[in-house]
């Protein structure tokens, strides 16, 4: 392999550089618009280069951000949207949350939102939106039980990790099957078996905590749910675990769900075809940002930016344990400094494969260890999305009673969930059988 050219990456540095700076500097990593960071990332890769023709860096953009993986994942984060909004709008997330809730004890409420967290994230394949949906819960809470916030918002974020981690419709899974090349079936079972015995131990201590606390509450309130509305979900998840294909499966968890709203009354036919429209619209920005960083990889592996990383990457690997380690470092390291775990993959994404290739790796496992690690990250994170919306429905009501704030020190505390699910993927990762890359390509 040739050396490449390490300035051939100055775009990807711009954009983490500028991203950074801005955001520390603002006090807000969300403040500034990725999208308008990475297209100036993409002006700085046409102007790199003069004697590169500009018309073959338009030719290798096109063919960066055409990549057949790129474009059906855009695909699916639309229908994924759609769904999303649609069974939002029929009524399945309140359904979910005061069914679940109605059946749990009192003692065991922050195992509980766990576990609610759990199902609604895997359900919604979106960890903020679980987060925005429950946190409102966890700080009612407090008026029953002082001082159980902070858990109670770490339990929510946890089962919300765990959601965007498995979920078939989560865009990390999206990003991370896709850009590997495997069904997201086959990446569910790698990562089930990893992600499984940290969930039922983090449930554990939970319960034991949640039971000193809530010593003295004899009844949680909770509203009314109608059954049905769980059934789109349910069929989502059924259907994939069966391996139909994602698309086919969010198409038919559209239509269960528009049926559901028709039958009763909830929405009528124009609701359904805006809320569809509506979850087209909330992915458009996440899709474009897709091409555009497709384009720009594209362009810096023309100009010999990729085979630089990648040296940079594998010098030092002579067995599968240490290029899934590298993997596991470059995820971390792009997810520290953007705080979004979905854009994290997409870039990283494209380098793990053409790794995993050279080193003949199972995808499967790339793809899990791209997810968790990149789960990891951000469950912890105190600037990343996860940590700031609970923070902010937290803060609201505190300010509102004149009493102290909520720090991210707060919650990160009880994050027992992020925490596990990166000790447990490293285990995943050192512990494995194998023989030396060198020997088995002999063999």
């Amino acid at each position: 392999m040739k050396r490449g050219n390490f300035w051939a990456l100055l775009p990807l540095i711009f954009f983490v550089v500028v991203y950074f700076t801005g955001s520390y500097i603002l006090g807000d990593f969300y403040a500034l618009p990725v999208l308008v960071i990475f297209v100036l990332a993409l002006f700085v890769a046409f102007f790199q280069f003069p004697k590169v023709p500009f018309a073959e860096k338009l030719k290798h953009f096109s063919k960066g951000s055409g990549d057949e993986n790129i474009l059906i994942m855009i695909l699916i984060f639309l229908l994924a949207g759609a769904f999303g909004e649609l069974s939002k709008n029929v009524g399945a997330i309140s359904s979910t949350i005061n069914f679940a809730l109605t059946y749990v004890s009192p003692q065991f409420i922050i195992a509980g939102l766990f576990l609610v967290a759990c199902f609604i994230s895997t359900s919604l394949g979106t960890s903020v939106g679980t987060i925005v949906a429950l946190a409102p819960i966890a700080v009612g809470l407090e008026e029953n039980i002082s001082g159980i916030m902070p858990i109670a918002l770490a339990a929510v974020i946890g089962g919300a990790m765990f959601g965007d981690n498995l979920s078939f419709i989560s865009d990390t899974t999206i990003a991370a099957t896709r850009t590997q090349g495997v069904a997201m079936r086959d990446k569910f079972k790698v990562n089930f078996k990893m992600v499984l015995p940290v969930a039922v131990l983090v449930f554990i201590i939970y319960a034991f905590q949640g039971q000193d606390l809530v010593k003295n509450l004899q009844q949680i309130p909770v509203g009314e749910y109608e059954v049905v509305k769980i059934v789109p979900y349910l069929v989502v998840f059924i259907l994939a675990l069966l391996g139909l294909h994602v698309i086919f499966t969010l198409g038919i968890g559209i239509l269960v769900a528009a049926g559901i709203g028709l039958a009763s009354n909830t929405v009528d036919f124009l609701t359904i075809l805006k809320s569809i429209n509506d979850g087209f619209a909330g992915m458009f920005e996440l899709s474009i940002l897709c091409l555009i960083i497709g384009g720009v990889v594209g362009i810096i592996r023309l100009n010999g930016g990729i085979e630089f990383l990648l040296n940079a990457v594998t010098k030092r690997i002579d067995s599968k344990k240490r290029a899934e380690l590298g993997i596991a470092f470059l995820t971390s390291l792009v997810n520290l400094a953007i705080a979004n775990n979905t854009i994290t993959i997409v870039i990283v994404g494209p380098i793990a494969k053409e790794i995993s290739d050279k080193n003949g790796l199972d995808g499967k496992r790339v793809a899990s260890i791209l997810d968790t690690i990149s789960c990891f990250i951000q469950g912890l994170v105190p600037y990343g999305a996860q940590i700031l919306a609970a923070l902010a429905a937290a803060n609201m009501i505190l300010s509102d009673r004149q009493l102290p704030l909520l720090s991210p020190i707060d919650i990160m505390q009880y994050l027992y969930y992020p925490i596990l699910l990166g000790i447990i993927t490293l285990l995943f990762i050192i512990f494995r059988k194998e023989k030396p890359v060198a020997t088995e390509a002999k063999s």
